[in-house]
């Protein structure tokens, strides 16, 4: 493991995310020491007080420093240096990084939640021991993260691995036009295979929630069944797109819909459809370290304080 000279005894990682923020301490061997979460305040200002009462009491309370990691649904430009791509809109614009550092008085390292999935899974997680790693968030929205080498592939305009702005691969008729994304262009992937997709697919434009859809799938219903197998046909041609690109050794799922179970039978099955390959071997596997997953890759943005 890589040490370094540092101040800190512990890493801290912060998941900011639009209803939870969530912070959580690691040991330097990686193990998780304290992990704390709040619901998210609205507004900017009161956020970034929220992050840093959310250290200073955990910092408090395990009596030491700790070094900063934050995941969010967006990156910081290089160009401008402000947050951009965030789902959370009342990040865009912000340069969250330095406002948070200036509360806590040191440096803050920032990396888009999807990144910080990956890495955490990557590092000690489903994906430990693999060279490339493609870590993958479908919940509410959908993202993508890369790993190669233990190193986390950010990109030159900090975009690599959001797999959910290309555009459905291989629509059919009844596919086309899709709807307007959020990011304001049309038929994006996200807008197909989140969880907000996958509900309006099954219950019509209004609809949200796809929880219940895999229990009514089960339980026989019909239209919950066919939604769900148009969902992992959806998630089987976007994946086939980044094995295309990349070839990575695994793809990691997280987010609230890897918990359903047929996605690991459905997708590495309807893959060889799509991928260009004469074999398609890629493992398709579910997350180990569950909702935790991108706290401790914000934390792992940091290496690891001497023991």
């Amino acid at each position: 493991m890589t040490v370094f000279a540092s101040p800190y005894q512990y890493r801290i990682g912060l998941d900011l995310g639009g209803t939870k923020i969530e912070a959580a301490a690691l040991l330097p061997d990686g193990s998780l020491r304290m992990r704390r979460r709040i619901p998210t305040p609205a507004g900017y200002e009161a956020r970034l007080t929220a992050m840093a009462d959310l250290i200073g009491g955990i910092e408090a309370e395990l009596g030491g420093r700790g070094s900063i990691g934050l995941g969010i649904p967006g990156a910081i430009s290089p160009a401008s240096g402000v947050v951009k791509n965030a789902n959370s809109v009342v990040l865009n614009g912000r340069p969250l990084d330095r406002d948070l550092a200036a509360l806590l008085g040191r440096e803050v390292r920032v990396a888009n939640d999807a990144n910080c999935f990956a890495l955490s899974e990557a590092a000690d997680g489903a994906g430990a021991g693999r060279s490339c790693v493609f870590g993958v968030i479908v919940g509410t929205g959908c993202g993508g993260g890369i790993v190669h080498d233990g190193r986390l592939l950010e990109g030159r305009h900090r975009i690599a691995g959001e797999w959910g702005h290309m555009s459905l691969p291989w629509p059919d008729a009844g596919e086309l036009p899709g709807t307007t994304c959020w990011c304001g262009r049309r038929n994006c992937l996200e807008t197909y295979i989140s969880g907000t997709g996958l509900a309006m697919d099954c219950d019509g434009p209004q609809a949200r929630d796809a929880s219940s859809i895999p229990g009514r799938a089960a339980a026989g219903e019909a239209r919950a069944q066919a939604a769900l197998a148009r969902h992992a046909d959806r998630m089987a041609r976007g994946l086939a797109m980044v094995i295309d690109l990349l070839d990575p050794d695994v793809i990691v799922l997280g987010g609230g819909l890897s918990n359903m179970a047929h996605l690991y039978v459905d997708i590495p099955r309807l893959l060889p459809n799509y991928v260009f390959s004469d074999v398609v071997h890629t493992p398709v596997v579910q997350n180990l370290h569950g909702d935790s997953s991108g706290v401790r890759g914000a934390a792992w943005l940091w290496p690891a304080p001497p023991p």
